[in-house]
């Protein structure tokens, strides 16, 4: 793992976070699945949820992998270690506080989930990321859910076999009133008629 990345996510040095964004993107590429790894423990410590220094620097530092990740087009590279982390959310509780704060764990699973399913014409890619995406819709986060449900749209227009597993869980979601989006709707029509 880059130097930088080892002080900052070893340490939880909130005042050296800002400096990973002066790394060139290409340097520290290597090091992004190590770096998620080391997120995925620190954000699954038993004090997280509480400890405002921590949130900050695993958000600082999602920003600054996803950012790496989309600019270097590594995505399949350090897909199985960014599914990791949005599936180590769903241990947590994803409900907001309150009218419209999200929990920490929430603002992780948001903040990943448009890194990978932005990524739906990439069937490797889908492949690991819509068994974790559907559980998502069950999670009381009407948020997430909406976002998700866009995105497994477009996933059922370039794939539609990728969800055909999930059809229960997706129509489930629908029936609940958690998916209000059209979209969700209309790719679970499509994809009926590609498996009738």
């Amino acid at each position: 793992m880059h130097q930088l990345f080892r002080l900052v996510l070893g340490q939880k040095d909130l005042s050296r976070a800002g400096d990973l964004f002066s790394l060139d993107d290409s340097e520290i590429e290597d090091s992004l699945t190590e770096a998620l790894e080391q997120i995925k423990i620190i954000s699954s410590s038993s004090d997280y949820q509480t400890n405002n220094n921590d949130q900050a620097v695993v958000e600082i530092c999602i920003t600054r992998i996803t950012t790496a990740i989309r600019e270097t087009e590594s995505i399949e590279k350090h897909a199985k270690a960014l599914v990791g982390l949005w599936d180590s959310c769903l241990e947590h509780n994803l409900r907001p506080f309150g009218k419209d704060e999200d929990t920490p764990h929430a603002k992780i699973a948001s903040d990943i989930m448009s890194c990978i399913l932005q990524n739906y014409n990439r069937p490797p890619v889908m492949a690991l990321a819509i068994p974790i995406a559907v559980k998502f819709l069950h999670r009381g986060n009407k948020d997430l859910c909406r976002n998700m449900s866009n995105y497994l749209s477009l996933a059922a227009i370039t794939k539609a076999d990728l969800l055909a597993d999930h059809t229960e869980v997706i129509v489930k979601s629908i029936l609940q009133g958690m998916v209000r989006k059209l979209g969700l709707g209309t790719c679970f029509r499509r994809y009926l008629k590609v498996f009738s």
